[in-house]
């Protein structure tokens, strides 16, 4: 099952919507037959696996990170091939959230004879497919908020210059991610500040497609990501309704995509909506602190990925990675939980999930105390 992962692994950037799978076939100890979804409308792990064999697969185990399909997609339900390849025992990691699988498709081995064998690294297998997992259940992309900052929580120097807080092997990290998500976000602000172009630098990497948070059309028309839209999907956020200001992005290849407003910008929320209706499945968003507060008080964020730098930059004007208000108190904090640290060259990459319930329950606490 380790293999599998492994395998599941290299379709990272290439399968979304669908989910990461990978599939081993063993027979009498025996490694004889291996595959992974290489790409979104591709032949699933499992046909690629069975189609690898080295000698027939008849009498064999098969190991998968998620559960074997039983619905025609943009491919054959897959648990027809492992009937007919004659596979004794399937094993899986993960089961399928999608209700048009959800048990089914192991059900239907069982019901043919085939021993089924369930939840054998099953942590892993789910953290894999957590943007598959959170898209399937909700229709919304999964979120990740991603900064570099320093040690004492600085973003850019007072006078906006943020090139380069991380070091290489961080961004390299970084645009790992960019391939990884299907889009990446940004606000207008961060545009006018830096003129980003917003792509993977990666050799054989994915661009994500581009999002821009602009809710009065202020990008200029001369931005990089205005003028590269032919080459990289590019979305501008809006309720300008201005039509030929926005003539001036679509000439250039920019999409206008337009969102209703709340309190003075995009709504956010409506704006997931409607990016989820189109298989955007998932989003880096490399906001400022207004764009970040904003998401966060949105209630959008799914993950934070902060990237902390050796360094100290001190300030009172320096940029930090969130703005807005502020919660009133430590009590009615965005709480986070299950982080996990990684080393990034000097830098520390730290990974933490969105806690909503914890936030919800010290929200609460809090009221309580003041009534």
């Amino acid at each position: 099952m380790r293999m599998a992962l492994q395998l599941a692994e290299k379709g990272c950037g290439f399968v979304s919507p669908n989910p990461m799978v990978g599939a081993v076939i063993v027979k009498e100890g025996r490694i004889i037959g291996q595959g992974w979804h290489e790409r979104y409308g591709g032949l699933h792990a499992e046909r690629n696996a069975l189609a690898s064999c080295t000698e027939s697969p008849e009498g064999a185990d098969l190991y998968v990170t998620l559960e074997p399909c039983c619905h025609h997609g943009k491919q054959p339900p897959c648990v027809d091939a492992i009937l007919e390849a004659g596979i004794r025992r399937v094993v899986t990691g993960s089961a399928d959230p999608n209700p048009l699988v959800g048990g089914k498709g192991i059900r239907i081995l069982r019901e043919q004879g085939v021993e089924v064998t369930e939840n054998i690294l099953q942590k892993e297998c789910s953290e894999l497919n957590e943007v598959f997992f959170h898209y399937i259940r909700t229709g919304l992309p999964f979120v990740v908020m991603k900064y570099a900052m320093t040690m004492d929580g600085k973003i850019a120097a007072h006078t906006g210059e943020s090139r380069w807080i991380a070091g290489e092997a961080a961004r390299s990290h970084m645009h790992r991610q960019r391939h990884r998500y299907t889009a990446i976000m940004t606000g207008v602000g961060s545009i006018l500040a830096d003129n980003p172009l917003l792509t993977c630098r990666l050799e054989g990497g994915k661009n994500p497609v581009r999002i821009i948070c602009d809710s009065h059309l202020r990008t200029p028309t001369d931005a990089k990501v205005v003028t590269t839209a032919n080459q990289v999907p590019t979305i501008l956020a809006t309720y300008c309704d201005d039509r030929k200001r926005q003539l001036e992005y679509e000439a250039q290849g920019c999409r206008i995509l337009p969102v209703e407003e709340e309190d003075g910008h995009v709504d956010l929320q409506k704006l997931m909506k409607k990016l989820g209706s189109e298989q955007i499945d998932s989003i880096l968003l490399e906001g400022g602190g207004a764009l970040n507060w904003t998401a966060l008080k949105s209630g959008i964020v799914q993950k934070v990925h902060a990237y902390i730098a050796p360094k100290l930059l001190g300030g009172q004007k320096a940029g930090t990675p969130v703005d807005g208000d502020g919660k009133p108190t430590p009590n009615q904090s965005f709480f986070l939980k299950n982080s996990r640290i990684t080393a990034l060259g000097e830098d520390f990459l730290i990974e933490s999930e969105v806690d909503r319930e914890g936030c919800a329950e010290m929200a609460n606490q809090a009221c309580a105390i003041e009534g």
